[in-house]
Protein backbone atom coordinates (compact mmCIF):
# COMPACT_ATOMS: atom_id res chain seq x y z
CA UNK A 1 0.00 0.00 0.00
CA UNK A 2 2.91 2.24 0.87
CA UNK A 3 4.56 1.50 -2.52
CA UNK A 4 1.69 2.25 -4.43
CA UNK A 5 0.87 5.82 -2.81
CA UNK A 6 4.81 6.49 -3.25
CA UNK A 7 4.47 5.41 -7.16
CA UNK A 8 1.29 7.65 -7.08
CA UNK A 9 3.33 10.58 -5.39
CA UNK A 10 6.11 10.43 -8.13
CA UNK A 11 3.21 10.52 -11.02
CA UNK A 12 1.50 13.52 -9.30
CA UNK A 13 5.08 15.19 -9.35
CA UNK A 14 6.05 14.56 -12.31
CA UNK A 15 3.02 16.08 -13.97
CA UNK A 16 3.05 19.21 -11.54
CA UNK A 17 6.93 19.50 -12.68
CA UNK A 18 6.54 19.15 -16.43
CA UNK A 19 2.98 21.34 -16.33
CA UNK A 20 4.99 24.04 -14.31
CA UNK A 21 7.97 23.35 -16.61
CA UNK A 22 5.32 24.34 -19.51
CA UNK A 23 3.96 27.57 -17.52
CA UNK A 24 7.79 28.68 -17.30
CA UNK A 25 8.12 28.82 -21.52
CA UNK A 26 6.14 31.75 -22.40
CA UNK A 27 7.16 31.35 -26.29
CA UNK A 28 5.31 27.74 -26.34
CA UNK A 29 2.72 29.35 -24.63
CA UNK A 30 2.33 31.93 -26.98
CA UNK A 31 2.59 30.07 -30.23
CA UNK A 32 0.43 27.96 -28.81
CA UNK A 33 -2.14 30.14 -28.47
CA UNK A 34 -1.24 32.18 -31.75
CA UNK A 35 -2.02 28.92 -33.60
CA UNK A 36 -4.96 27.31 -32.35
CA UNK A 37 -7.01 30.46 -30.53
CA UNK A 38 -9.69 29.23 -28.43
CA UNK A 39 -12.35 31.66 -28.73
CA UNK A 40 -12.31 33.50 -31.80
CA UNK A 41 -13.15 37.50 -31.27
CA UNK A 42 -15.71 38.47 -34.34
CA UNK A 43 -15.99 42.26 -32.85
CA UNK A 44 -11.82 42.17 -32.90
CA UNK A 45 -11.09 40.85 -36.09
CA UNK A 46 -13.76 43.07 -37.36
CA UNK A 47 -12.23 46.39 -36.15
CA UNK A 48 -8.92 45.39 -37.59
CA UNK A 49 -10.69 44.53 -41.22
CA UNK A 50 -12.15 48.44 -40.87
CA UNK A 51 -8.77 49.69 -39.25
CA UNK A 52 -6.84 48.51 -42.85
CA UNK A 53 -9.36 50.62 -44.73
CA UNK A 54 -8.35 53.99 -43.21
CA UNK A 55 -7.96 55.36 -46.58
CA UNK A 56 -11.46 55.33 -46.92
CA UNK A 57 -11.88 57.06 -43.05
CA UNK A 58 -13.19 53.89 -41.90
CA UNK A 59 -16.27 53.81 -44.48
CA UNK A 60 -17.10 50.29 -45.29
CA UNK A 61 -15.81 49.22 -48.75
CA UNK A 62 -18.88 48.44 -51.72
CA UNK A 63 -17.35 46.67 -53.95
CA UNK A 64 -20.41 47.25 -56.70
CA UNK A 65 -19.14 51.03 -56.82
CA UNK A 66 -16.27 49.84 -59.38
CA UNK A 67 -18.21 49.24 -62.30
CA UNK A 68 -19.47 52.54 -62.18
CA UNK A 69 -16.41 54.25 -61.85
CA UNK A 70 -15.21 52.42 -64.39
CA UNK A 71 -18.58 53.38 -66.83
CA UNK A 72 -17.21 56.93 -65.88
CA UNK A 73 -14.19 56.01 -67.19
CA UNK A 74 -15.49 54.72 -70.29
CA UNK A 75 -17.81 57.68 -70.52
CA UNK A 76 -14.80 60.45 -70.25
CA UNK A 77 -12.62 58.87 -72.47
CA UNK A 78 -15.37 58.71 -75.39
CA UNK A 79 -16.28 61.96 -74.96
CA UNK A 80 -12.84 63.12 -75.02
CA UNK A 81 -12.33 60.67 -78.45
CA UNK A 82 -15.31 62.47 -79.95
CA UNK A 83 -13.80 66.10 -79.43
CA UNK A 84 -10.48 64.36 -80.79
CA UNK A 85 -12.13 63.33 -83.72
CA UNK A 86 -14.08 66.69 -84.28
CA UNK A 87 -11.35 68.40 -84.28
CA UNK A 88 -9.01 66.07 -86.68
CA UNK A 89 -12.14 66.60 -88.39
CA UNK A 90 -12.23 70.50 -88.50
CA UNK A 91 -8.81 70.68 -89.58
CA UNK A 92 -7.54 71.71 -92.76
CA UNK A 93 -4.73 70.13 -95.00
CA UNK A 94 -1.63 71.61 -95.42
CA UNK A 95 -2.33 72.53 -98.68
CA UNK A 96 -5.32 73.82 -97.78
CA UNK A 97 -3.91 76.20 -95.36
CA UNK A 98 -2.63 80.51 -96.21
CA UNK A 99 -4.71 79.82 -99.61
CA UNK A 100 -5.65 83.61 -100.84
CA UNK A 101 -8.13 84.97 -103.12
CA UNK A 102 -5.77 84.43 -106.57
CA UNK A 103 -5.40 80.65 -105.92
CA UNK A 104 -7.28 78.37 -106.26
CA UNK A 105 -7.16 73.98 -106.90
CA UNK A 106 -8.04 72.39 -110.42
CA UNK A 107 -10.91 69.79 -110.58
CA UNK A 108 -10.93 68.31 -114.60
CA UNK A 109 -8.75 68.58 -117.45
CA UNK A 110 -11.37 70.65 -118.92
CA UNK A 111 -10.91 73.20 -115.89
CA UNK A 112 -7.63 73.52 -116.67
CA UNK A 113 -8.07 74.19 -120.27
CA UNK A 114 -10.69 76.89 -119.64
CA UNK A 115 -9.12 78.78 -116.75
CA UNK A 116 -5.93 79.35 -119.34
CA UNK A 117 -8.39 80.43 -121.95
CA UNK A 118 -10.34 82.83 -119.85
CA UNK A 119 -7.23 84.36 -118.31
CA UNK A 120 -6.85 87.05 -120.99
CA UNK A 121 -3.28 88.64 -120.50
CA UNK A 122 -3.24 87.51 -117.01
CA UNK A 123 0.04 85.60 -115.94
CA UNK A 124 -1.07 81.90 -114.83
CA UNK A 125 0.93 79.62 -112.85
CA UNK A 126 0.21 76.28 -113.06
CA UNK A 127 1.61 74.27 -109.87
CA UNK A 128 1.39 70.59 -109.44
CA UNK A 129 2.02 69.19 -105.99
CA UNK A 130 1.22 66.21 -103.70
CA UNK A 131 -0.10 65.15 -100.31
CA UNK A 132 3.24 63.17 -99.51
CA UNK A 133 6.25 65.48 -101.20
CA UNK A 134 7.90 66.52 -98.43
CA UNK A 135 9.13 69.44 -100.39
CA UNK A 136 6.49 70.56 -101.69
CA UNK A 137 5.20 71.14 -98.05
CA UNK A 138 7.88 72.42 -97.01
CA UNK A 139 7.25 74.89 -100.53
CA UNK A 140 3.62 76.03 -99.66
CA UNK A 141 3.47 78.80 -97.51
CA UNK A 142 6.63 80.73 -99.29
CA UNK A 143 4.04 80.22 -102.88
CA UNK A 144 1.54 81.35 -100.59
CA UNK A 145 3.17 84.03 -99.18
CA UNK A 146 4.59 85.33 -102.85
CA UNK A 147 0.73 84.55 -104.02
CA UNK A 148 -0.22 87.29 -101.39
CA UNK A 149 2.24 89.51 -102.33
CA UNK A 150 1.00 89.44 -106.65
CA UNK A 151 -2.47 89.39 -106.04
CA UNK A 152 -2.06 89.92 -110.17
CA UNK A 153 -1.28 86.85 -110.83
CA UNK A 154 -3.89 83.65 -110.92
CA UNK A 155 -2.50 80.29 -108.85
CA UNK A 156 -3.69 77.34 -109.95
CA UNK A 157 -3.14 74.45 -108.30
CA UNK A 158 -2.96 70.78 -109.22
CA UNK A 159 -3.21 67.91 -106.66
CA UNK A 160 -0.79 65.35 -108.03
CA UNK A 161 -2.81 62.13 -106.53
CA UNK A 162 -6.09 62.77 -107.50
CA UNK A 163 -5.09 63.72 -111.68
CA UNK A 164 -2.34 61.54 -111.92
CA UNK A 165 -3.49 60.55 -115.39
CA UNK A 166 -4.36 64.49 -116.75
CA UNK A 167 -0.18 65.35 -115.15
CA UNK A 168 0.77 61.98 -117.20
CA UNK A 169 -0.71 63.66 -120.36
CA UNK A 170 1.13 66.95 -119.42
CA UNK A 171 4.52 65.03 -118.92
CA UNK A 172 4.86 66.21 -115.55
CA UNK A 173 6.90 63.68 -113.43
CA UNK A 174 8.72 65.77 -110.55
CA UNK A 175 7.47 67.73 -108.19
CA UNK A 176 7.08 70.45 -107.19
CA UNK A 177 6.67 71.39 -110.69
CA UNK A 178 5.57 74.67 -112.28
CA UNK A 179 4.42 75.81 -115.52
CA UNK A 180 4.06 79.94 -116.82
CA UNK A 181 1.48 80.95 -118.75
CA UNK A 182 0.83 84.64 -120.75
CA UNK A 183 -1.49 85.40 -123.10
CA UNK A 184 -1.14 84.89 -126.74
CA UNK A 185 2.56 83.49 -125.93
CA UNK A 186 1.58 80.29 -123.94
CA UNK A 187 3.52 78.42 -121.93
CA UNK A 188 6.65 80.92 -121.48
CA UNK A 189 8.69 78.82 -118.86
CA UNK A 190 8.39 75.56 -116.82
CA UNK A 191 10.80 74.53 -114.44
CA UNK A 192 10.89 72.67 -110.63
CA UNK A 193 11.77 74.32 -107.57
CA UNK A 194 11.98 73.72 -104.06
CA UNK A 195 12.55 75.72 -100.93
CA UNK A 196 16.31 75.57 -101.50
CA UNK A 197 16.07 77.19 -105.19
CA UNK A 198 13.12 79.23 -104.55
CA UNK A 199 15.09 82.17 -106.01
CA UNK A 200 14.68 80.35 -109.56
CA UNK A 201 10.73 80.41 -109.11
CA UNK A 202 10.90 84.21 -108.04
CA UNK A 203 13.32 85.37 -110.99
CA UNK A 204 11.04 83.82 -113.35
CA UNK A 205 7.90 85.54 -111.58
CA UNK A 206 9.73 88.94 -111.88
CA UNK A 207 10.55 88.35 -115.62
CA UNK A 208 6.70 87.80 -116.83
CA UNK A 209 4.44 89.44 -114.34
CA UNK A 210 4.92 93.35 -115.62
CA UNK A 211 1.71 94.18 -117.94
CA UNK A 212 1.31 93.26 -121.51
CA UNK A 213 -1.02 93.56 -124.28
CA UNK A 214 -1.52 92.15 -127.00
CA UNK A 215 -4.93 91.72 -129.92
CA UNK A 216 -4.04 88.39 -130.80
CA UNK A 217 -6.33 85.02 -128.76
CA UNK A 218 -5.16 84.33 -125.69
CA UNK A 219 -3.21 80.84 -126.77
CA UNK A 220 -3.35 78.50 -123.35
CA UNK A 221 -1.92 74.66 -123.69
CA UNK A 222 0.37 73.62 -126.75
CA UNK A 223 -1.22 71.94 -129.77
CA UNK A 224 -0.07 68.30 -128.53
CA UNK A 225 -0.84 68.68 -125.02
CA UNK A 226 -4.22 69.44 -125.94
CA UNK A 227 -4.04 66.46 -128.41
CA UNK A 228 -2.87 63.94 -125.48
CA UNK A 229 -5.61 65.09 -123.18
CA UNK A 230 -8.03 64.37 -125.78
CA UNK A 231 -6.95 60.92 -126.22
CA UNK A 232 -6.15 60.19 -122.98
CA UNK A 233 -9.55 57.91 -121.95
CA UNK A 234 -9.55 58.59 -118.36
CA UNK A 235 -10.26 62.43 -119.14
CA UNK A 236 -13.64 63.84 -120.17
CA UNK A 237 -11.79 66.12 -122.81
CA UNK A 238 -13.22 67.14 -126.39
CA UNK A 239 -10.95 68.72 -128.76
CA UNK A 240 -10.77 68.95 -132.17
CA UNK A 241 -7.05 69.58 -133.72
CA UNK A 242 -6.41 72.53 -135.65
CA UNK A 243 -5.40 71.98 -139.49
CA UNK A 244 -1.48 72.66 -140.32
CA UNK A 245 -2.21 74.43 -143.19
CA UNK A 246 -3.79 77.41 -143.42
CA UNK A 247 -6.83 77.95 -145.33
CA UNK A 248 -6.38 80.35 -148.01
CA UNK A 249 -8.64 83.16 -148.18
CA UNK A 250 -11.13 83.70 -151.10
CA UNK A 251 -10.42 85.37 -153.81
CA UNK A 252 -12.05 87.84 -155.65
CA UNK A 253 -13.04 88.07 -158.84
CA UNK A 254 -11.68 90.58 -160.96
CA UNK A 255 -13.98 93.26 -162.88
CA UNK A 256 -12.43 94.40 -166.23
CA UNK A 257 -13.82 97.94 -166.94
CA UNK A 258 -15.54 98.29 -170.64
CA UNK A 259 -13.88 100.51 -173.13
CA UNK A 260 -15.57 101.64 -175.65
CA UNK A 261 -14.96 100.34 -179.23
CA UNK A 262 -14.07 103.78 -180.60
CA UNK A 263 -11.21 103.81 -177.67
CA UNK A 264 -10.17 100.91 -178.53
CA UNK A 265 -9.40 101.12 -181.85
CA UNK A 266 -7.39 104.41 -181.27
CA UNK A 267 -5.54 102.36 -178.71
CA UNK A 268 -4.74 99.34 -180.96
CA UNK A 269 -3.73 101.68 -183.88
CA UNK A 270 -1.53 103.60 -181.23
CA UNK A 271 0.23 100.09 -179.63
CA UNK A 272 0.63 99.18 -183.35
CA UNK A 273 2.65 102.36 -184.00
CA UNK A 274 4.68 102.16 -180.95
CA UNK A 275 5.57 99.05 -181.94
CA UNK A 276 6.17 99.40 -185.36
CA UNK A 277 8.48 102.39 -184.30
CA UNK A 278 10.40 100.04 -181.79
CA UNK A 279 11.24 97.66 -184.35
CA UNK A 280 12.67 100.55 -186.80
CA UNK A 281 15.19 101.70 -183.81
CA UNK A 282 16.59 98.37 -183.51
CA UNK A 283 17.45 98.03 -186.86
CA UNK A 284 19.07 101.74 -187.16
CA UNK A 285 21.11 100.26 -184.36
CA UNK A 286 21.91 96.56 -185.84
CA UNK A 287 20.69 94.93 -183.13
Amino acid sequence: MAAVSSNTNLVSSSCSSSFSSSQNRPEYRSSRLRVFPQELNHQALRLQTTSLGSDFHGKRVVLQEKPKCKQGISVQSSIKAQQTGLRLKNAKNWWEEELQPNMREVISAQDLVDSLLNAGDKLVIVYFFSPGCGGCRALHPKICQLAKNNADVQFLKVNYEEHKSMCYSLNVHVLPFFRFYRGAQGRVCSFSCTNATIKKFKNALAKHTPDRSSLEPTKGLEEKELIALAANKDLNLTYAPKSDKPIPAPTKEEIVPEIPQSLSLALRRSMELAQGSAEKTLVASGR
